[in-house]
Protein backbone atom coordinates (compact mmCIF):
# COMPACT_ATOMS: atom_id res chain seq x y z
CA UNK A 1 0.00 0.00 0.00
CA UNK A 2 2.81 2.47 0.72
CA UNK A 3 4.61 1.85 -2.33
CA UNK A 4 1.54 2.25 -4.50
CA UNK A 5 1.00 5.74 -2.73
CA UNK A 6 4.51 7.11 -3.33
CA UNK A 7 4.39 5.69 -6.93
CA UNK A 8 0.83 7.66 -7.32
CA UNK A 9 3.05 10.87 -6.15
CA UNK A 10 6.16 10.21 -8.24
CA UNK A 11 3.79 10.25 -11.13
CA UNK A 12 1.48 13.13 -10.23
CA UNK A 13 4.62 15.47 -9.47
CA UNK A 14 5.86 13.83 -13.14
CA UNK A 15 3.42 14.79 -14.82
CA UNK A 16 3.04 18.28 -13.05
CA UNK A 17 6.51 19.11 -14.25
CA UNK A 18 5.68 17.75 -17.92
CA UNK A 19 2.56 20.29 -18.41
CA UNK A 20 5.31 22.93 -16.92
CA UNK A 21 7.62 22.53 -18.97
CA UNK A 22 4.80 22.16 -22.24
CA UNK A 23 3.75 25.47 -21.15
CA UNK A 24 7.17 27.30 -21.03
CA UNK A 25 7.90 25.53 -24.32
CA UNK A 26 4.48 27.14 -25.57
CA UNK A 27 4.86 30.29 -24.13
CA UNK A 28 8.55 30.85 -25.86
CA UNK A 29 6.67 29.34 -29.72
CA UNK A 30 4.18 31.74 -28.91
CA UNK A 31 4.18 35.43 -30.77
CA UNK A 32 5.52 38.19 -28.61
CA UNK A 33 3.06 39.75 -26.16
CA UNK A 34 2.50 43.63 -26.61
CA UNK A 35 4.07 43.97 -23.82
CA UNK A 36 7.55 44.06 -23.11
CA UNK A 37 9.84 42.19 -20.78
CA UNK A 38 8.93 42.95 -17.00
CA UNK A 39 5.94 42.35 -14.54
CA UNK A 40 2.79 41.46 -16.47
CA UNK A 41 0.43 44.24 -15.04
CA UNK A 42 -3.48 43.63 -14.81
CA UNK A 43 -5.55 47.48 -14.86
CA UNK A 44 -8.26 46.99 -13.01
CA UNK A 45 -11.01 49.64 -12.10
CA UNK A 46 -11.14 51.05 -8.52
CA UNK A 47 -13.92 53.45 -8.94
CA UNK A 48 -15.75 54.29 -12.06
CA UNK A 49 -16.92 58.23 -12.50
CA UNK A 50 -17.92 57.35 -16.18
CA UNK A 51 -14.93 59.44 -17.48
CA UNK A 52 -12.35 59.55 -20.09
CA UNK A 53 -9.57 60.09 -17.66
CA UNK A 54 -7.96 57.99 -14.92
CA UNK A 55 -6.04 58.43 -11.73
CA UNK A 56 -3.86 55.94 -11.63
CA UNK A 57 -3.06 53.81 -8.02
CA UNK A 58 0.50 52.64 -7.20
CA UNK A 59 0.94 50.92 -4.03
CA UNK A 60 3.93 50.93 -1.78
CA UNK A 61 3.23 48.81 1.25
CA UNK A 62 5.22 46.74 3.72
CA UNK A 63 9.33 46.43 3.75
CA UNK A 64 10.77 48.27 0.67
CA UNK A 65 13.20 45.53 -0.46
CA UNK A 66 15.04 44.14 -3.42
CA UNK A 67 14.33 40.86 -3.12
CA UNK A 68 11.70 38.76 -5.23
CA UNK A 69 8.50 39.14 -4.55
CA UNK A 70 6.60 35.83 -3.62
CA UNK A 71 8.75 33.41 -5.97
CA UNK A 72 8.11 35.28 -8.69
CA UNK A 73 11.39 36.22 -10.99
CA UNK A 74 10.78 40.22 -10.24
CA UNK A 75 10.95 42.52 -6.74
CA UNK A 76 9.19 45.55 -5.41
CA UNK A 77 11.42 47.71 -7.33
CA UNK A 78 10.74 46.25 -11.01
CA UNK A 79 7.36 46.40 -10.20
CA UNK A 80 6.65 49.89 -8.98
CA UNK A 81 8.77 51.00 -12.13
CA UNK A 82 6.92 49.19 -14.71
CA UNK A 83 3.73 50.69 -13.13
CA UNK A 84 5.11 53.96 -13.68
CA UNK A 85 5.60 53.27 -17.15
CA UNK A 86 2.54 52.07 -18.26
CA UNK A 87 0.70 55.24 -16.70
CA UNK A 88 2.99 57.78 -18.24
CA UNK A 89 2.25 55.36 -21.69
CA UNK A 90 -1.41 55.76 -21.12
CA UNK A 91 -2.91 59.38 -22.41
CA UNK A 92 -5.80 58.22 -20.63
CA UNK A 93 -4.02 58.71 -17.26
CA UNK A 94 -3.92 62.59 -15.82
CA UNK A 95 -2.34 61.55 -12.44
CA UNK A 96 -0.63 59.13 -10.07
CA UNK A 97 -1.65 58.71 -6.71
CA UNK A 98 1.25 56.23 -4.45
CA UNK A 99 -0.66 54.91 -1.84
CA UNK A 100 2.40 54.46 0.90
CA UNK A 101 1.82 51.94 3.68
CA UNK A 102 5.08 50.91 4.62
CA UNK A 103 7.90 51.67 7.51
CA UNK A 104 10.71 52.20 5.14
CA UNK A 105 13.38 49.11 4.12
CA UNK A 106 16.77 49.39 1.73
CA UNK A 107 18.43 52.20 0.94
CA UNK A 108 18.94 51.36 -2.44
CA UNK A 109 15.87 50.33 -3.38
CA UNK A 110 13.52 53.43 -1.77
CA UNK A 111 16.46 55.28 -3.68
CA UNK A 112 15.72 53.66 -6.77
CA UNK A 113 11.73 54.27 -6.35
CA UNK A 114 11.94 57.92 -5.12
CA UNK A 115 14.36 58.71 -8.61
CA UNK A 116 12.19 56.35 -10.51
CA UNK A 117 9.32 58.73 -8.99
CA UNK A 118 11.35 61.80 -9.76
CA UNK A 119 11.63 60.82 -13.57
CA UNK A 120 8.29 60.28 -14.45
CA UNK A 121 6.54 63.41 -13.23
CA UNK A 122 9.52 65.29 -15.66
CA UNK A 123 9.05 62.90 -18.45
CA UNK A 124 5.61 62.52 -18.44
CA UNK A 125 4.36 65.95 -16.76
CA UNK A 126 1.88 63.53 -14.68
CA UNK A 127 1.71 64.70 -11.03
CA UNK A 128 2.69 62.30 -8.46
CA UNK A 129 0.02 62.61 -5.31
CA UNK A 130 0.82 60.73 -2.07
CA UNK A 131 -1.43 59.07 0.45
CA UNK A 132 -0.18 58.18 3.63
CA UNK A 133 -1.62 55.22 5.48
CA UNK A 134 -0.90 54.21 9.02
CA UNK A 135 2.64 54.51 8.16
CA UNK A 136 4.75 55.99 6.12
CA UNK A 137 8.02 56.44 7.87
CA UNK A 138 11.69 56.49 6.96
CA UNK A 139 12.14 54.63 3.31
CA UNK A 140 8.32 54.96 3.18
CA UNK A 141 9.14 59.01 3.69
CA UNK A 142 11.99 58.91 1.38
CA UNK A 143 9.73 57.70 -1.14
CA UNK A 144 6.96 60.05 -0.58
CA UNK A 145 9.32 63.22 -0.99
CA UNK A 146 9.97 64.05 -4.63
CA UNK A 147 5.99 63.69 -5.27
CA UNK A 148 4.52 67.10 -6.34
CA UNK A 149 1.78 66.63 -3.19
CA UNK A 150 1.49 64.49 0.27
CA UNK A 151 -1.87 63.86 2.16
CA UNK A 152 -1.67 62.39 5.56
CA UNK A 153 -3.73 60.84 8.05
CA UNK A 154 -4.11 63.11 11.18
CA UNK A 155 -2.77 59.47 12.79
CA UNK A 156 -0.84 58.25 10.21
CA UNK A 157 3.17 57.54 11.60
CA UNK A 158 5.51 59.34 9.54
CA UNK A 159 9.01 61.19 9.85
CA UNK A 160 11.63 58.52 11.47
CA UNK A 161 13.90 60.48 8.67
CA UNK A 162 17.39 58.78 9.30
CA UNK A 163 19.93 55.62 8.89
CA UNK A 164 20.59 52.40 10.57
CA UNK A 165 23.09 49.58 10.42
CA UNK A 166 22.15 46.77 12.42
CA UNK A 167 23.68 43.89 13.82
CA UNK A 168 24.57 41.28 16.89
CA UNK A 169 27.84 40.87 18.47
CA UNK A 170 27.32 37.00 19.82
CA UNK A 171 31.48 36.54 20.66
CA UNK A 172 30.19 36.49 24.17
CA UNK A 173 27.59 33.22 23.31
CA UNK A 174 30.66 32.16 21.65
CA UNK A 175 33.16 32.01 24.40
CA UNK A 176 30.45 30.70 26.97
CA UNK A 177 30.15 27.27 24.81
CA UNK A 178 33.67 27.13 23.94
CA UNK A 179 33.65 28.42 20.29
CA UNK A 180 36.83 30.24 18.98
CA UNK A 181 36.98 32.52 15.80
CA UNK A 182 39.44 31.90 13.53
CA UNK A 183 40.15 34.83 10.56
CA UNK A 184 42.80 34.93 7.90
CA UNK A 185 41.85 38.23 6.37
CA UNK A 186 43.59 40.36 3.21
CA UNK A 187 43.42 43.90 5.21
CA UNK A 188 43.10 44.68 9.01
CA UNK A 189 39.36 45.72 8.10
CA UNK A 190 38.02 42.90 6.15
CA UNK A 191 36.43 41.54 9.30
CA UNK A 192 34.62 44.70 9.84
CA UNK A 193 31.27 44.46 11.40
CA UNK A 194 31.99 40.79 12.67
CA UNK A 195 29.81 39.49 14.90
CA UNK A 196 32.51 37.30 16.35
CA UNK A 197 34.70 39.68 16.94
CA UNK A 198 35.08 40.94 20.59
CA UNK A 199 33.36 44.28 21.00
CA UNK A 200 36.84 46.05 23.03
CA UNK A 201 38.88 44.65 19.51
CA UNK A 202 36.86 47.44 17.36
CA UNK A 203 38.93 50.55 16.86
CA UNK A 204 37.70 53.60 17.07
CA UNK A 205 39.11 54.53 13.67
CA UNK A 206 36.89 51.71 12.24
CA UNK A 207 33.75 53.08 14.06
CA UNK A 208 34.55 56.55 12.78
CA UNK A 209 34.69 55.04 9.04
CA UNK A 210 30.92 53.12 9.74
CA UNK A 211 29.64 56.29 10.89
CA UNK A 212 31.14 58.42 8.44
CA UNK A 213 29.23 56.07 5.70
CA UNK A 214 25.81 56.62 7.71
CA UNK A 215 26.23 60.08 7.75
CA UNK A 216 27.18 59.85 4.10
CA UNK A 217 23.75 58.31 2.63
CA UNK A 218 21.85 60.43 6.41
CA UNK A 219 22.85 63.24 4.40
CA UNK A 220 21.70 62.17 0.86
CA UNK A 221 18.02 61.22 2.79
CA UNK A 222 17.94 65.29 3.68
CA UNK A 223 18.61 66.74 0.22
CA UNK A 224 16.05 64.22 -0.70
CA UNK A 225 13.68 65.53 1.39
CA UNK A 226 15.08 69.55 0.85
CA UNK A 227 14.76 69.47 -2.44
CA UNK A 228 11.71 67.66 -3.14
CA UNK A 229 9.62 69.84 -0.94
CA UNK A 230 11.41 72.92 -2.25
CA UNK A 231 10.30 71.86 -6.04
CA UNK A 232 6.46 71.04 -4.90
CA UNK A 233 5.98 74.39 -3.02
CA UNK A 234 7.41 76.02 -6.34
CA UNK A 235 4.98 73.84 -8.35
CA UNK A 236 2.30 74.25 -5.91
CA UNK A 237 2.81 77.95 -5.30
CA UNK A 238 1.37 78.95 -2.54
CA UNK A 239 -1.49 75.83 -1.70
CA UNK A 240 0.67 73.70 -0.45
CA UNK A 241 2.87 73.67 3.14
CA UNK A 242 6.66 74.33 3.17
CA UNK A 243 9.09 73.07 5.52
CA UNK A 244 10.06 74.93 8.90
CA UNK A 245 13.27 76.70 8.90
CA UNK A 246 14.60 74.33 11.17
CA UNK A 247 13.10 71.44 10.02
CA UNK A 248 16.25 69.72 9.49
CA UNK A 249 16.56 69.29 13.82
CA UNK A 250 13.33 67.33 13.52
CA UNK A 251 15.03 65.35 11.10
CA UNK A 252 16.64 63.03 14.02
CA UNK A 253 15.21 59.56 13.77
CA UNK A 254 12.13 60.91 15.85
CA UNK A 255 8.24 60.23 14.27
CA UNK A 256 5.77 62.42 13.58
CA UNK A 257 1.85 62.27 13.45
CA UNK A 258 0.11 63.19 10.29
CA UNK A 259 -0.76 66.52 11.72
CA UNK A 260 2.97 67.40 13.58
CA UNK A 261 4.16 66.46 9.91
CA UNK A 262 1.73 69.08 8.62
CA UNK A 263 2.60 71.76 11.07
CA UNK A 264 6.10 70.93 10.46
CA UNK A 265 5.57 70.98 6.60
CA UNK A 266 6.73 67.35 5.56
CA UNK A 267 3.13 66.91 4.03
CA UNK A 268 0.86 69.48 2.57
CA UNK A 269 -2.70 68.11 3.44
CA UNK A 270 -4.37 66.16 6.23
CA UNK A 271 -6.92 63.84 4.20
CA UNK A 272 -7.61 60.43 3.35
CA UNK A 273 -7.51 58.32 0.13
CA UNK A 274 -10.05 59.90 -1.54
CA UNK A 275 -8.70 63.08 -0.53
CA UNK A 276 -5.37 62.35 -2.20
CA UNK A 277 -7.42 61.21 -5.32
CA UNK A 278 -9.41 64.23 -5.60
CA UNK A 279 -6.07 66.56 -5.29
CA UNK A 280 -4.74 64.58 -8.24
CA UNK A 281 -7.75 64.98 -10.61
CA UNK A 282 -7.54 69.07 -9.46
CA UNK A 283 -3.81 69.14 -9.62
CA UNK A 284 -3.98 67.60 -13.47
CA UNK A 285 -6.78 70.20 -14.00
CA UNK A 286 -9.17 67.90 -15.30
CA UNK A 287 -13.07 67.36 -13.83
CA UNK A 288 -12.67 64.42 -13.25
CA UNK A 289 -11.34 60.93 -13.64
CA UNK A 290 -11.47 56.79 -13.41
CA UNK A 291 -9.51 55.53 -10.55
CA UNK A 292 -7.72 52.51 -11.12
CA UNK A 293 -4.80 50.16 -9.90
CA UNK A 294 -2.38 48.02 -12.17
CA UNK A 295 -1.67 44.61 -10.37
CA UNK A 296 0.63 42.13 -10.95
CA UNK A 297 -0.26 39.36 -13.00
CA UNK A 298 0.49 35.37 -11.98
CA UNK A 299 2.06 33.49 -14.94
CA UNK A 300 2.21 29.98 -14.92
CA UNK A 301 5.74 29.67 -15.22
CA UNK A 302 5.77 32.01 -11.35
CA UNK A 303 3.63 29.59 -9.81
CA UNK A 304 5.51 26.26 -11.14
CA UNK A 305 9.19 28.39 -9.63
CA UNK A 306 7.25 28.68 -6.47
CA UNK A 307 6.26 24.94 -6.22
CA UNK A 308 9.47 23.88 -7.21
CA UNK A 309 11.11 25.87 -4.31
CA UNK A 310 12.33 24.69 -1.20
CA UNK A 311 13.55 26.12 1.99
CA UNK A 312 15.36 24.83 4.96
CA UNK A 313 13.75 22.99 7.91
CA UNK A 314 13.13 26.22 10.88
CA UNK A 315 11.44 26.35 13.90
CA UNK A 316 9.81 29.92 14.26
CA UNK A 317 8.09 31.67 17.47
CA UNK A 318 4.81 33.59 16.80
CA UNK A 319 5.47 36.94 18.33
CA UNK A 320 2.00 38.06 16.58
CA UNK A 321 4.10 39.86 13.81
CA UNK A 322 6.29 39.08 11.10
CA UNK A 323 9.38 40.60 11.14
CA UNK A 324 11.50 42.10 8.48
CA UNK A 325 14.06 40.12 6.64
CA UNK A 326 17.15 42.26 7.43
CA UNK A 327 20.34 41.40 6.16
CA UNK A 328 23.43 42.17 8.41
CA UNK A 329 25.87 44.65 7.06
CA UNK A 330 22.98 46.15 4.73
CA UNK A 331 21.76 49.97 5.32
CA UNK A 332 18.30 50.77 6.25
CA UNK A 333 15.86 53.44 6.16
CA UNK A 334 13.56 51.38 8.51
CA UNK A 335 11.37 52.86 11.30
CA UNK A 336 13.42 51.05 14.29
CA UNK A 337 10.16 49.68 16.06
CA UNK A 338 9.77 47.09 13.15
CA UNK A 339 14.06 45.85 13.84
CA UNK A 340 13.64 45.63 18.00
Amino acid sequence: MVLALVLFALLVFSLLANFGQMLTNFTHLAPPSHQRGGPRLEEILLKNNHSDNKVAVIPVEGVITSQAIDGTAFNQVDVIKAQLEKAEQDPEVKAVVLRVDSPGGEVMASDDIAKALGAFQEDSEKPVVVSMGNLAASGGYYVAAPCRWIVANEMTITGSIGVIMSGFNYRGLMDKVGLQPVVYKSGKFKDMLSGSRKPEDVSPEEQKMVQSLIDEVYGRFKNVVAEGRTAANKSNASDGRKLVENWASYADGRVFSGSQAYELGFVDELGDFDTAVERAIDISGELDANVVEYRQVVEFADLFRMFGQSEPATVKVDLGVQAPNLKPGLLYFLYTEYIN
